[in-house]
């Protein structure tokens, strides 16, 4: 599999250099290169060589920062993809106590890459200008900057500062996300959903009941909806497991659940599977989800929710079954020793059988 930090080849490197010294004589390509290729480059993960290249920048173009970003903004439209995350990155690490030039920047580069993370100090920094700049973008005809205006501001980007101001109090972005619910661009629509996502895992009840106000009037607003409340399906949140239809219902239920193997090694399945039983006369919705509850340093078994499917059932019995991957992961360190897996149907613990983890 590809290491995404290896897209920083000598090739990738030397193209943009072509590009910044048809634009620039000022940039000094030796020094750049010799501040690449310190002894630290080996090691350093994607966003850390985010972070050198623009670093390298910064000394290879001895310019003054507004002299330098007008450069960059030449070069920009030749330099499409993450992988010129740094040309944003540049003006997080340069241009914080230029507002106004800085702004005009990433509103460029994030067409080109995304200015997501870089514009987040400048939220930090400046919360009544950025919150002007929001509504500055929410109307905006390009996609990219409606997008930036919700993704930027998100309270908990992975990979990025978190908002507190903004984990504490959603309230103003979240009113001004009502003007990209039914945004045409699929590109801002995830956007917004995951903002939403973000929002409910500190504020539960707000998104709950703006799920309800929101949802069944526009194909676009429920793509949004059902998105932006996977946190709280996966909470089995009791209003919004009714809103999107998952009732529970004493009709249904399973059968004959069993795992297999008992002892598992690292690197290998579990597999589990059951009859599911449907004894109603009508179709039922119903959303199955499972947890493998992992064992923990200190000997306790802690859940991760993982989504199964979520469809209509007729009358009678089902037949399911499901693989789960044991594989070394850098978000989850593993122990060995007893292990469970739990079933879920709209929200309900069925049933839950044990197994063994071995390194």
């Amino acid at each position: 599999m590809e290491n995404f930090k290896d897209r920083f080849s000598e090739s990738f490197l030397q193209h943009f250099v072509d590009r910044i010294e048809s634009h620039s004589a000022a940039f000094d390509a030796d020094v750049f290169f010799k501040q690449i290729y310190d002894d630290r480059w080996q090691e350093l993960a994607f966003k850390q060589r985010l972070r050198h290249i623009a670093q390298a920048i910064t000394i290879a173009l001895p310019l003054p920062y507004e002299q330098a970003i007008d450069i960059l903004i030449q070069v920009a439209p030749s330099c499409r993809g993450v992988e010129y995350l740094f040309f944003p990155d540049y003006v997080e690490l340069n241009g914080l106590e230029y507002l106004d030039i800085s702004i005009r920047a990433l509103e460029v580069f994030t067409i080109y890459s995304s200015a997501e993370f870089a514009v987040r100090p400048f939220i930090i920094r400046y919360p009544e200008q950025m919150l002007a700049q929001m509504d500055r973008w929410i109307i905006s005809d390009d996609e990219h900057l409606r997008r930036l205006a919700s993704e930027g501001f998100r309270p908990r980007l992975p990979w990025a500062t978190q908002l507190p101001l903004f984990i504490q109090d959603p309230s103003p972005t979240l009113e001004r996300l009502t003007q990209l619910k039914t945004d045409p661009s699929l590109y801002v629509r995830k956007s917004v959903a995951n903002h939403l996502n973000d929002i409910a895992k500190d504020h539960p009840e707000r998104i709950a009941n703006l799920a309800k106000e929101w949802y069944g009037h526009d194909t676009h607003t429920d793509w949004i909806v059902r998105h932006g409340c996977r946190t709280l399906l996966k909470r089995d949140h009791p209003a919004i497991l009714q809103l999107f239809g998952y009732v529970a219902s004493e009709d249904v239920h399973i059968a004959n659940f069993h795992i297999q193997p008992t002892t598992v090694i690292m690197g290998d399945y579990v597999e589990f599977s059951f009859l599911l039983m449907n004894e109603s006369s009508n179709e039922q919705l119903l959303r199955i989800d499972y947890e493998i509850h992992h064992m923990k340093a200190n000997g306790k078994n802690v859940p991760k929710r993982f989504k199964w499917t979520a469809k209509s059932f007729t009358p009678g019995s089902h037949f399911l079954t499901k693989k789960h991957l044991f594989k070394e992961i850098t978000t989850r360190k593993y122990y060995a020793g007893i292990h469970y897996v739990s079933i879920y149907i709209n929200g309900v613990e069925q049933d839950k059988a044990s197994f063994q983890l071995q390194l």
